[in-house]
Parts: structure tokens; C-alpha cells; sequence
């Protein structure tokens, strides 16, 4: 029996902290049709074909929790959704976006699920989900599937389209820190941190390399000059304005030398231990073709390093390898650079390859250097010849731990002398576990913005976690980027005025009044301080964007409504204050599958999973939904409600907790036993006993505001003045409150 492929629904981006998971997902909404009939033990030679195809399946330990768990449950017998799941995720660790969070569910509907897989570059996921419905079809149905080629597509998709391994692993070690990051483009441009406390990052490059730096270490003859005025170690050279003015310096200089551009990088166009007129006057027009201008210097005895200082300090170091090739008597020089160089498995084209492949077209330097050889390209050496192919070599093996003090204190220097807060410092040594000046050695290059792989990814030693050095700089001690965050979550329908969006925009204004400019993002607009920047409902994720990335922001407030939990995810990772107001709107959630007040609650419990430790959930005491989301809370709980009585606020105050409440006009903070007046009630959220539902409602909205300044630890006197002042100073009447007269 053939089967109808399975059909995708709807896929919605979920990209933060959803219903799911705290990270960026995919939702998937799909129809398997008549495979609700047919689990995989049903359908002839599937488990086989599926085993076979993908058999690094057999690393997933699904709900039994063992290797090979979900081949079991394969063989045993589960459904089309779950098996999408497991063969999307297994296609993107397969592309290279290690990742292992999925999930299937049921819908209402029969036959209908929900796939959540993890996702780390939103396209990737859609492709392989896209793949994976191809190929488990193909696996039901017994027909072909080019398999390598799809996974070869994959890769390439998440190549191009996915953060570098330098960059990686700079927000990797963020990530460890507890530090936020955003991606601001689709190249290596990311911010790392919120709002004022961002710092941003390009590969190995932040906001605080300097332009002028950069300059400077581009001009290698100014780079040079600047180092030797410092007393560190370069070797003597000079410009050279032609072939001819090339040789004039090479003998004033003494041979033998090396010419090179004085502005390439990567060792583009460098000719080593030049020896003789016809060699220096060929190098000099390698070098022109590659470069501004032409450096002839004295050639340095040693090998090749690369070290890599951060901040002021050495934090890695590579050593360079001599690269030649070994004559069979059978084989030209190409075929033995490709079956004895570009044959290494660690040697690729592209960046997550620690060694580059040799391309004799496109490296004139190596010809140079097989014609002092007395070779060219088609020539076959005799059995056992060595023959030199690139005297400077890949930085290859980390000798991180073998660095001479004095060695790494001059690496230092010379970023520090160029301007550079990250470097790649060039040293010819022969020896890098002694000084120097013992043994003539030279720095010979600073680079801006190094390449990061040949310390994370050494073919020889150990990696270095240069991405934490990086993050360390940036961030010193415990600073992890953030600004006050507070989220407020709530289900009420769009014709509540006194609720979620009254909670925002009051506990905006008292932020603002402790000297924090506030971003706020809600359904009457988004608001920087007291100048609203858009009109439209910004109570969604794009919006929430837009606040975080905003280098003035040193506070934002953010709306989060049920809707837009389970469509879009909330803006930001964690916050220092979540409020939840209540779990109700169920009837307003049908296209989301949400029919009742439990599930409304497993929507709005996101809101108070991401708080941060030492942050506080502030929590509607008189909803029983809300009030088992404290348990899930990793900081401080502070119940509110209009009355002492509250189940929720006596047992949270016998435990010692705080709470907030009402008593004869008043709002009464309490910590344990302890409670005592805090703050006359205001007019415009006056309330007695038996006043009608809005009036108790903008009273609670105003206890949840006021706990959420209290949690951020606002001084009472800037909370008093801030509900006395709302009203007058808000940029838009009130809620339920008189129009007023501005400036009058």
C-alpha cells in the first residue's frame, strides 16, 4: 500500500522562550492522514530502510532514556509525527547544527500532531523538516531517496547561512556565561548583552577594535615602524618600488630575504629565502599583484607562529608547518599535492576545515618556489624527493603552554603599541620556548580581526577556548550584559483597558522616574521613555527586538499575551521580573489548539520559568492557576491581591515570603509576620469592598505594577511619587481616568 505524503499544516518560528523550550524552535503542525492507522511495525521493511538510511539514529535515547531508545520504539511501533521528529533533528546534527530537543503531541483534531524541534537558524530547520517528510515517505512507500546528496545540501544550506566556528564559539562561551546574544544580520555581526549593556562582536573583531588600528596593521611598513620604536624585535626592510628597486634593497639588506605585500594577509603573495637577483624581482611582482605596494626584509630564521592575544594577554599560540611533498616516480606535482595534502581529512574549502586546501593556480608563490626546485607543476620527482611546496607553512599545532614569557609579554606589547584589543601576532622563531632576542627572532606581522579555527581546532595539540577569552574581555568578572527586564503575561481578550497593558505602561513610568531611560513594547504601541516610536500593537516579538538591540535602553518593560507565547515566543531569554495576572482567555486561543484554563497555564508558566535567580516572579494570589507557577520560579515569589485573607498570601507569609495587598485604602507590603502601610492608594485605582470588576481589577493591576518596583528594589518614596504622578505624567490619559490638560 502506498501512502499519501504527510502534510504540513502550518510551521510557525517560534524564536524565544515558548511553550516548548526556553531556545528558538520550529512548530510544526501536520496531517499523517492514514498513517494514523499504520505505526511503523505495521509497515513492511520500514524500520530497515529507515535504520539503514540514517543509521546514526541509533544515538537517540527518546522517552526511554537509553542509546537506541527511539530504534526501539521504531521496532515496536510509533507514529508518523514522532518519527518526523527524530529524522528532522537527526538531518540538522547531520548538517552540522548539533541539537536534540524535539517533541510530538497530539492535537483535538485526529490525526493531526504538533513537531517541535530545536532550531538554531530558522531556514536549516524548515529545510530539514521539509527533507525529513520527503525521506520518511520515501522510507513507507519503498521508493529512492538520494540520501548523502540531501544531507550534502543541508550542510551546504547551514554553511552559508549559519554563524561561523570563530564566531560560534565566542557566543557559545556567552551562552555558558549566562549572557545574551542577538543576531544582527545574516553574516557574523552579533550583539552579545541587552540594550545599553550590549557589547557587539564580528568574528574576531568587537565594537572597541579600532578603525585606526585596523589601519595601521593593514600597512605593514608603518606596523614595523611603530613596533621597532617600542624596542620590540622586527626584522629590517624597506618599500621597494620595482623589481629592480627590490633587488637594490635585497643587497643592501643582505640575503637572503622575504618580499611580500604590504597590506595582504593569509601569506597571499609572500616569498621566503630569496637568494638571488631573477628569485627577488619575480617575488616583488607576486607580491604587487597581491598588494598596494611591495616590502622587501630581512629573512628570519625559524618557523612560523601565531599568537593570539586578547585583552592585553596571550591567550593561544599555533605553530606553523613547513608544507612539501614526498616523490613517488610515478606522480606529477599536482597529483601528489592532492594525494598527500589536499587529501587530509581536517583540509577543506571552507572555514570549519583547520587546514586550507593548495591550489597551485592560485598561489603563484608556490610556483616560484618549485622553480628554484628546478619543478613546474606537470614535473615528476624521483621516488623519496622532497619537494618544498610553502616555506611559511598552515598554522597547524597549538604550542600554547610552550610560549617563553618574554615572548608572550612582547606579543602583548605589539598589539597594545598597534591598538588592538584582539591580535594575531606573527612571530618567526626557531624556538618559541625561548626569548627572542637569543635566538634572532622577529615579530613580523599584527593582524586585526585573526582567524580563530587553528586554536579551536589545532591538527596537532590541545584547543584553546579563545571564544571565553573573548567573552571575559568584553564582560569582566560577573557582568553578563543585562538590563532590568520585566515581562508581564496575561490571557485577557484585547477589550481588557485595565489589566496586562496597565501593568506595562505603570511600571514603565516608575522605572523611568529612578533615571533609566525605559523601552516599552505593548498593545498601545512602543515607547521610548515617554515618546511613543510606533502606534501599532507592539506587544510581539519583532517589537521586543527592537527595544533590546537599542543601545540607549537601560530598562525595558514588555507585554507578553497568550497568543503570542504560543506564535511567536517572548522577545528576551530571562528577565528579572515576570508578572502573571491570570489564565484566563481560553476561548480566544482555539487556533492554537488551547481549549481550557490548565492549558492556558502551561502557556503562561513560560513567563515565570525565565526568571532569573535573582530576579521575582510577582503573582496573582487569587487566581489557583497562578498560583502554582511560584513553585516553578528559580528566584524570589511576592504574591499581590486585594485582601490578607488570600490562601495563597497567608501561606506564602508563613513561609516568610512577601506579599502586597489592600487594607482601609491602603497598599500594605508584608514580609512574614511583618507588614506595616507602604503606600496610600491612588485615585485613579480607588477601591472599596463591592466595587464592580474593573475597579477590583486596575486596584490588582496596580498592586502587580508596584510589586514589580518593589522586586527591583525601587525606593518607596520614587514608588509614592510615581502613582501620585502617573496620571498627570503619563503621555496618554490614564486608565478609567479624566482627560487632563498638559503643560498648562
Amino acid at each position: 500500500m502506498k501512502y499519501a505524503d504527510i502534510a504540513l499544516l502550518r510551521i510557525a518560528a517560534l524564536r524565544g522562550p515558548n511553550i516548548w523550550t526556553y531556545r528558538p524552535a520550529i512548530e510544526a503542525w501536520v496531517d499523517i492522514g492514514a498513517l494514523e492507522e499504520a505505526p511503523s511495525n505495521t509497515i513492511p521493511g520500514f524500520y530497515e530502510r529507515l535504520s539503514a538510511w540514517l543509521p546514526s539514529l541509533i544515538e537517540h535515547r527518546c522517552s526511554e532514556g537509553e542509546r537506541g531508545g527511539f530504534l526501539h520504539r521504531l521496532r515496536e511501533g510509533t507514529w508518523a509525527a514522532h518519527i518526523l521528529e527524530h529524522v528532522t533533528l537527526e538531518l540538522q546534527n547531520l548538517a552540522g547544527q548539533r541539537t536534540g530537543f524535539g517533541k510530538a503531541r497530539e492535537t483535538s483534531q485526529r490525526g493531526v500532531y504538533k513537531i517541535v524541534v530545536r532550531s538554531r537558524q530558522e531556514q536549516v530547520t524548515r529545510a530539514c523538516l521539509a527533507a525529513g517528510r520527503d525521506l520518511v515517505m520515501a522510507a513507507i512507500n519503498d521508493t529512492p531517496y538520494d540520501v548523502p546528496g540531501v544531507i550534502g545540501q543541508l550542510r551546504e544550506l547551514a554553511d552559508r547561512l549559519c554563524l561561523g566556528p570563530s564566531t560560534g564559539s565566542i557566543v557559545e562561551s556567552a551562552i555558558e556565561r549566562g549572557i545574551p546574544f542577538i543576531r544582527l544580520n545574516d553574516g557574523n555581526l552579533v550583539q552579545l548583552g541587552y540594550g545599553a549593556r550590549q557589547r557587539r562582536i564580528w568574528t574576531a573583531e568587537t565594537d572597541a577594535t579600532s578603525a585606526i588600528a585596523e589601519g595601521i596593521s593593514r600597512d605593514k611598513d608603518l606596523t614595523k615602524r611603530l613596533l621597532a620604536s617600542c624596542g620590540l624585535p622586527v626584522p629590517d626592510g624597506r618599500v621597494a618600488a620595482s623589481p629592480e628597486d627590490a633587488w637594490e634593497a635585497a643587497e643592501d639588506i643582505g640575503l637572503p630575504v622575504v618580499v611580500k605585500p604590504t597590506d595582504a594577509n593569509h601569506a597571499r603573495g609572500v616569498s621566503l629565502l630569496l637568494t638571488a637577483r631573477d628569485q627577488v624581482e619575480a617575488a616583488w611582482r607576486i607580491a604587487d599583484a597581491q598588494g598596494n605596494a611591495v616590502m622587501v626584509e630581512r629573512y628570519v630564521l625559524g618557523i612560523e607562529h601565531r599568537l593570539l592575544v586578547v585583552g592585553g594577554r596571550l591567550v593561544a599560540a599555533a605553530r606553523g608547518k613547513i608544507t612539501q611533498v614526498i616523490g613517488d616516480g610515478a606522480s606529477t606535482i599536482v597529483q601528489l599535492i592532492d594525494s598527500q595534502v589536499n587529501s587530509d581529512p581536517r583540509c577543506g574549502a571552507d572555514e570549519s576545515f583547520p587546514l586550507e586546501p593548495l591550489l597551485l593556480g592560485r598561489e603563484p608563490a608556490v610556483a616560484l618556489e618549485l622553480a628554484r626546485q628546478g619543478y613546474d607543476a606537470t614535473s615528476v620527482p624521483p621516488a623519496g624527493e622532497t619537494v618544498l611546496l610553502r616555506r611559511y607553512g598552515q598554522l597547524t599545532d597549538d604550542v600554547t603552554d610552550k610560549v617563553h614569557p618574554d615572548t608572550a609579554a612582547a606579543a602583548a606589547l605589539a598589539a597594545r603599541v598597534v591598538g588592538l584589543d584582539i591580535a594575531g601576532v606573527d612571530i618567526v622563531a626557531e624556538d618559541i620556548a625561548r626569548p627572542l632576542d637569543a635566538q634572532r627572532g622577529a615579530i613580523v606581522e599584527v593582524n586585526a580581526g585573526p582567524g580563530l579555527l587553528m586554536h579551536l581546532r589545532p591538527a596537532g595539540g590541545k584547543p584553546q577556548p579563545v571564544g571565553a577569552a573573548i567573552v571575559d574581555s568584553l564582560f569582566p568578572a560577573d557582568e553578563r550584559g543585562r538590563i532590568p527586564i520585566v515581562g508581564i503575561a496575561g490571557a485577557q481578550g484585547t477589550q481588557d483597558t485595565d489589566g496586562v497593558t496597565l501593568i506595562a505602561r505603570l511600571v514603565a513610568w516608575l522605572l523611568g522616574l529612578t533615571g533609566k531611560h525605559v523601552g516599552l513594547a505593548c498593545r498601545d504601541g512602543l515607547f521610548l521613555d515617554q515618546r511613543q516610536v510606533d502606534k501599532q500593537d507592539s506587544a510581539n516579538w519583532a517589537a521586543g527586538q527592537r527595544l533590546l538591540i537599542n543601545r540607549t535602553v537601560d530598562a525595558a518593560v514588555f507585554e507578553n499575551g497568550a497568543a503570542m507565547i504560543l506564535g511567536e515566543g517572548i522577545a528576551y531569554d530571562r528577565c528579572h521580573v515576570g508578572i502573571v495576572t491570570d489564565v484566563e482567555g481560553a476561548e480566544a486561543l482555539g487556533d492554537f489548539d488551547i481549549h481550557n484554563a490548565e492549558q492556558v497555564y502551561h502557556v503562561l508558566r513560560t513567563q515565570v520559568d525565565i526568571v532569573l535567580p535573582e530576579g521575582a516572579a510577582v503573582l496573582n494570589a487569587a487566581d489557583p492557576h497562578v498560583v502554582r507557577m511560584a513553585e516553578l520560579c528559580d528566584g524570589e515569589v511576592i504574591f499581590y491581591g486585594l485582601g490578607p485573607e488570600l490562601p495563597a498570601i497567608v501561606a506564602h507569609r508563613a513561609k516568610g515570603g512577601r506579599a502586597l495587598f489592600l487594607r482601609d485604602g491602603r497598599i500594605m507590603l508584608a514580609s512574614g509576620a511583618v507588614e506595616g502601610p507602604f503606600l496610600e492608594l491612588p485615585a485613579f485605582a480607588s477601591f472599596t469592598a463591592g466595587a464592580d470588576e474593573r475597579s477590583a481589577r486596575r486596584a490588582a493591576s496596580l498592586l502587580a505594577a508596584v510589586g514589580a518596583a518593589v522586586a527591583l528594589d525601587t525606593p518607596v518614596e520614587m514608588i509614592r511619587v510615581g502613582l501620585e504622578t502617573f496620571a498627570q505624567g503619563d503621555p496618554r490619559p490614564a486608565r478609567g481616568c479624566p482627560e487632563r490638560v498638559v503643560n498648562q
